[in-house]
């Protein structure tokens, strides 16, 4: 029998084979529909994967202690949505799955400002190794700086803010509604922009983009399942197998390959990331 670790830990790297899954499947839809088109069909389509779970609960599973922050993470996840989306059309898959985990590095941060979570010393160095590997990544003022990767760095404090909203609210909302308000606001949110820039997707489109909701959907619900499992002190380590998960989808579909410097710096973040996480398990802990 297999232990809630275990089960944990198998459910974080489902989570990011999906989420690889979907960053595929922008980079194949990116070419010509845009960003804005993109991320509100991705929450749109991702409501229809929630209405058996709407169905089976009706109205009871529905009304929520936390509407305003449903909203606020909505708003900031839909902006750290359309910044990673961005990332896997201009980046190679491993650079934009990398640059997505430097969330853990923001999380203290923001947490220390919003919620007055202590940051202690093993954080504080974690924090600057890895911003150390994120400066080798970004490499400023060279020829190979590129304005994709900033983007992405903004995705990924934005995506930390929008984890200190779920954790300011997990006591009272369950994954699934976490789930559905985000897809329901970030669906309206998101029509605006799309409006501007709309580009009627074909035939084809269309499969790829309900894969893209299945695929994603699958991926925070399976995030969800697995952080209710264990804490993230212990599973966090794992969300770093996108990224190779993502270079070896890299390197068989598009041929994709890295520097030595970021290399090297993806290893610092990575460094960084684990023990960042690991400082803080032993702060709650203590």
């Amino acid at each position: 029998m297999t232990t809630p670790l275990v089960q944990g830990a198998l459910l974080i790297l489902l989570s990011e084979w999906a989420l690889v899954a979907s960053g595929i499947i922008i980079r194949q839809l990116s070419d010509h529909l845009p960003t804005e088109v993109l991320v509100f069909l991705r929450n749109s389509l991702g409501l229809l994967w929630m209405l058996p779970w709407m169905i089976r609960k009706g109205r009871r599973g529905l009304p929520t202690q936390r509407l305003h922050l449903h909203l606020l993470r909505a708003l900031v996840g839909v902006t750290a949505m359309s910044c990673l989306y961005y990332a896997w059309a201009n980046l190679t898959l491993a650079q934009a799955a990398l640059l997505k985990q430097t969330s853990p590095f923001f999380v203290p941060i923001i947490a220390f400002f919003w919620l007055q979570e202590r940051i202690n010393a093993a954080v504080r160095w974690a924090i600057l190794v890895g911003f150390m590997g994120v400066m080798l990544i970004l490499q400023p003022g060279t020829a190979s700086f590129s304005l994709a990767v900033v983007v992405a760095l903004v995705g990924a404090a934005l995506g930390a803010t929008a984890k200190v909203c779920i954790r300011a609210m997990r006591s009272t909302e369950s994954p699934q509604q976490i789930v559905f308000y985000f897809a329901l606001f970030g669906s309206l949110f998101a029509a605006i922009p799309a409006w501007n820039s709309w580009v009627m997707p074909g035939a084809t489109d269309w499969l790829w983009l309900l894969a893209l909701a299945a695929a994603s959907t699958l991926a925070q619900l399976l995030l969800s399942r697995a952080y209710g499992l264990a804490g993230a002190g212990v599973l966090g380590p794992f969300t770093y197998a996108s990224i190779p998960f993502a270079a070896l989808a890299g390197w068989l579909i598009w041929d994709e390959s890295l520097g030595w410097l970021t290399l090297g710096g993806m290893a610092l973040v990575v460094l960084g990331g684990m023990l960042t996480l690991r400082g803080q398990a032993k702060a709650r802990a203590g």
